[in-house]
């Protein structure tokens, strides 16, 4: 069992963090808003005040943050883990960020004597809570193995896809998938609404076929009841497909849906959704047919 500092307990780090506390392992966690804490604290783990305070005694730590510069502030800053982590600490940085980001911050760790995996998870709020995430790694082969019980203890499926930024790499790859497939699923669901076919039978045969998919399972109940309680933010799906795009762009590849999906979610933040679960994709499709109400 390691000693874990967990920064960032946000709507998926606090419960990976709860759960790498139930799992046997003693985490310390940080958090912007101290109150996002209690969770951890309930399940016997504790609460520092700083990032240099969480991390001065660790043996891992983890971080789970929105963007890249988020995360440069945290292992780069003054009250960073670089700058108080004890030397050869593994970090594990589950955010989803630029893979070229995560390539430098890698260099930057190996400079400085620390060992660094990009982690970013896929599953949501409900793979966290369930400890059931997607977790695609890059970095090193001998961090990846001492890395893998505490992976184990978030996520049901992960997998080492390479070096440093191939995990990331991957995650957007993902996001790609997951916003076309949202896009959509919201699609059809006003198309159906339009001819109204009742619309719970309708998805319930679609899910039976190739139309079938972990989106329409998961986002469904979303889209029928027209609740966005967010489980995954716009906003960070919005950061998301500008990190596929411009990836894409570096690579010389096109991503011509990736484009369009991009462009259907920053218009769905501009329009003040942002904040909304990324099934609230549907709102801008039933704007663009002049039917949406509220």
């Amino acid at each position: 069992m390691s000693t874990i500092a967990f920064i960032g307990l946000g709507i998926m780090g606090s419960p990976m963090a709860v759960h790498l506390q139930n799992a046997g392992h003693d985490v310390v966690g940080y958090n912007l808003h101290p109150d996002k804490t209690k969770p951890l604290v309930d399940a016997g783990g504790s609460a520092a005040a700083s990032i240099a305070e969480a991390v001065r005694d660790a043996e891992v730590v983890a971080v789970m943050v929105p963007d890249s510069p988020d995360v440069q502030d945290v292992l780069l800053g003054e009250d960073g883990v670089f700058a108080n982590a004890k030397e050869g600490t593994l970090v594990i940085d589950f955010s989803s960020i630029r893979p070229d980001v995560t390539v430098q911050l890698a260099k930057a760790a190996g400079d400085k004597g620390f060992r660094l995996l990009d982690a970013p998870v896929s599953g949501g709020e409900a793979g966290a809570k369930n400890a059931a995430l997607s977790i695609m790694v890059g970095g090193a082969d001998a961090d990846f193995a001492e890395a893998k019980p505490i992976l184990d203890a978030v996520g049901k499926t992960v997998v080492h896809v390479g070096g440093n930024g191939a995990g990331q790499t991957v995650k957007a790859a993902n996001q790609l998938i997951v916003a076309a497939n949202i896009q959509a699923l919201a699609e059809a669901v006003v198309f159906l609404e339009a001819y109204g076919v009742d619309l719970g039978p309708a998805l319930d045969v679609l899910g039976g076929g190739l139309a079938g998919s972990k989106v329409l399972d998961q986002k469904r109940t979303n889209m029928t009841t027209k609740s966005f309680e967010p489980g995954f933010r716009i906003d960070l799906h919005h950061k998301d497909m500008g990190i596929v795009t411009s990836a894409a762009r570096e690579a010389g590849v096109v991503v011509p849906l990736g484009g369009l999906v991009a462009q259907l979610m920053a218009s769905a933040r501009a329009n003040g959704d942002g904040g909304l679960d990324h099934s609230g994709l549907l709102r801008g499709v039933e704007r663009l047919s002049g039917r949406l109400s509220g």
